[in-house]
């Protein structure tokens, strides 16, 4: 895969803009639009908060009853959660001025909002904004749309990739947002991804589901999950191929590679995570179950503890094997491994012989940590990708609305 930082992107038949309409205050970019030139099915996944945005009801709604979409409007600076009523009348009049001025239904667009929550809505500010937002419509304007759906980012992450199915060449491209409020509860940050498959909505969202999973789910920055969190994809079609069937060689195929695409989008967002110094990956294997494994992997990635001593690159692997005790899976501390970085911590019970401190704090001032833990009681894996906690994680979550 080809991975677009600078240039962005291009998938046949889709455009994209960002400006700046004024919700931020020093003049950033905070309103995005996709546009589809033409109509496309769609899929999505959402947080599981129970206290969500207009935004999240909206599509819910939509993408149960309509069959195509063409545009999805985000912006960023402003949450609209929390803001009763009102943020229910903003969500529905940007739509359909929106609509209007597109010459859309309503029923064909999506929205998000991303920011501070409980302050209302700009409205008249991003209604203002709509006719220079869609006449800014490019299929280019991707590098654009990432920068204006950013919050405390202090990267655009976009991806893209291309493959040839048959005589067909198929592309998938994405945007995605996420520094803090990062935990794998789906959804945990937004992204919006756009293919030129033919590929039905229902096969769509299975394939979104699937992705999701391995990726998007598989990351966590800080253990708390947004109102506003989610994943949206669009197939327009533009690619001719035979439509890809549940089940499929085909739909394997593209369940890969959107997986590739979403797994590299969701490093991105842990790479950026709010104060990271660096990007850690951490695998339990020999577990009794699927769930054990996965439950083990989050306890350990989610411990402040642990993510404070990566920062301060100390080995400490005694924080490690608490949070695997407290994870709620039964496990043996007499059979469990614990490697760092490709060195033996523990084993058997006790702390591995030969061990030299100042080597593994060599290891430990690297970008990217590996946390390897057996538990030696099965055959079930998974894996979680985090960062540390640092000194700027606070400050930044400290001064984010002054």
């Amino acid at each position: 895969m080809k991975k677009i930082t600078t240039r962005g992107f291009r998938v046949p038949g889709f455009k994209a803009s960002g400006i700046s309409c004024g919700i931020k205050t020093h003049g950033d970019k905070d309103l995005a639009l996709i546009y589809a030139d033409s109509p496309s099915t769609a899929a999505g996944v959402f947080t599981k908060n129970e206290v969500v945005s207009p935004t999240i009801t909206w599509n819910r709604k939509a993408l149960k009853g309509s069959k195509t979409f063409r545009a999805v409007l985000i912006n960023s600076g402003n949450a609209n959660a929390c803001t009763g009523l009102r943020g229910t009348e903003d969500c529905d009049a940007l739509i359909f001025r929106l609509a209007g001025e597109l010459s859309i239904s309503p029923q064909e667009i999506l929205i998000a909002s991303t920011g501070i929550i409980g302050v209302p809505l700009p409205r008249k500010k991003i209604l203002k904004a709509l006719p220079t937002l869609s006449e800014e419509l490019s299929v280019n304007g991707w590098i654009r749309s990432a920068k204006a759906i950013m919050t405390t980012d202090l990267i655009a992450k976009l991806a893209s990739l291309s493959y040839k199915t048959g005589k067909s060449k198929i592309t998938i491209g994405g945007i995605a947002k996420g520094s803090g409020m990062i935990h794998p509860n789906m959804a945990t940050m937004l992204a919006f991804v756009v293919t030129n498959a033919t590929i039905d909505a229902k096969t769509l969202g299975r394939a979104l589901k699937e992705a999701n999973e391995k990726t998007f789910n598989r990351i966590t920055v800080d253990g708390d999950t947004s109102t506003n969190d989610m994943v949206l994809i669009l197939a327009n079609g533009r690619a001719e191929n035979r439509p890809i069937r549940s089940g499929s060689p085909a739909y394997h195929t593209f369940v890969a590679k959107l997986t590739e695409l979403c797994k590299d989008l969701a490093h991105q967002i842990v790479l950026d995570g709010e104060g990271a110094t660096k990007f850690v990956t951490i695998r339990v294997q020999g577990a009794k179950a699927k769930t054990h494994a996965t439950a083990i992997a989050k306890s350990v990635a989610t411990s402040s503890l642990v993510k404070t001593a990566l920062f301060g690159e100390d080995p400490n692997w005694g924080r490690i094997l608490a949070a695997v005790g407290y994870s709620g899976v039964h496990i043996n501390p007499d059979t469990i491994k614990i490697i760092l970085n490709g060195s033996l911590l523990f084993k058997n019970g006790t702390p591995a012989r030969g061990a030299s401190q100042s080597a593994l704090r060599k290891k430990m001032k690297r970008k990217k940590i590996d946390i390897d833990i057996d538990l030696n009681s099965g055959h079930y894996t998974d894996e979680i990708y985090t960062c540390d906690l640092s000194y700027n994680y606070v400050r930044i979550n400290a001064e984010y609305t002054t």
